[in-house]
């Protein structure tokens, strides 16, 4: 019993020995050398990416170059303050508290396109996070530019968008293919462009921005509808504001989905009265847009 207890003596004694003793080069300490585990990364989209995908999302973020194909081209990423950035839930996609986020995003717009966008066919929208990137801290919103087809931007029909190469930096700067000029109706009654130098009967003119929440209400009163495109014709064409002329005047709105991203352009349009002309109405004065 006593050539037992004293072999476990020695072999405590050993074992004590060795930890007192750590390997050279080291501090027998073996968690504090230990590096700190990185931060989480929050997700955020890149300016400047362009997305095959109509909504890109942190599962299918996949951006391609823009010089492919591609549908839509993030141009600004702001950030949600305020009150808005203390919801317990992100802010609905096309909602009406989304509205600071597309105004900022309106601006970003303008400045990329060259020109207030509205005057062509290209569409803007304000993209807020996931649940559960806005429950994982993100408080970004990504702005968006795509192209819209003919049809979708000039005749406030649903939206379309269109495939493009390229981007749209300074694609609406000076003349361009992208901006709206002179129409006429196509085999469905709707606007078609065609060139200015050609036959046509409408001439887009300008475009002002409606202070009603829905756009049903917009039509309830066409008259204040057209008397406000009345204004923009007379610019356009260079009349006094104070001279009464009897012209002719159409407007469209934007799609159901345009103003529901936030878009409360009432794009206006000079009407002939139903002849036919082959020039612009800008800047000719009076007698151009004066109805027979």
């Amino acid at each position: 019993m006593r050539r037992r207890s004293a072999a476990v003596a020695a072999l405590v004694a050993a074992l004590v020995a060795g930890c007192a003793a750590p390997p050279a080069g080291t501090d027998g300490d073996l968690v504090d050398d230990w590096g700190r585990p990185a931060a989480a990364q929050q997700f955020v989209p890149r300016v400047g990416d362009c997305h095959a995908v109509s909504e890109p999302t942190v599962d299918n973020y996949e951006p391609v170059d823009c010089g492919q194909t591609h549908l839509l081209e993030t141009i600004h990423v702001g950030t949600f303050t305020g009150d808005l950035a203390r919801r317990p839930t992100p802010p609905r996609f096309w909602s009406t508290v989304m509205r600071p986020a597309f105004t900022e995003c309106d601006a970003a717009a303008r400045a990329f396109v060259g020109r207030d966008w509205r005057d062509g066919r290209v569409a803007v929208q304000a993209v807020p996070p996931s649940t559960q990137g806005w429950q994982g801290g993100a408080r970004w919103f990504r702005c968006d530019v795509f192209l819209l087809s003919g049809h979708s931007s000039a005749n406030g029909s649903s939206d379309s968008i269109m495939r493009r190469t390229g981007s749209l930096r300074g694609a609406m700067a000076g003349a361009s293919p992208l901006t709206h000029t002179c129409f006429d109706l196509d085999q469905w009654y709707t606007l078609e462009a065609r060139p200015c130098a050609g036959p046509h009967r409408y001439e887009y003119v300008g475009v002002w921005t409606s202070p009603l929440e829905r756009r049903a209400d917009v039509d309830r009163d066409p008259e204040a509808v057209h008397a406000r495109c009345r204004e923009l014709v007379y610019r356009f064409a260079d009349v006094p504001a104070d001279r009464a002329v009897r012209t002719g005047t159409q407007y469209k709105l934007p799609s159901e989905q345009g103003w529901a991203r936030g878009d409360r352009g009432v794009r206006c349009f000079h009407w002939t009265g139903g002849r036919t002309v082959s020039q612009s109405v800008r800047g000719r004065g009076a007698s151009a847009i004066r109805l027979s």
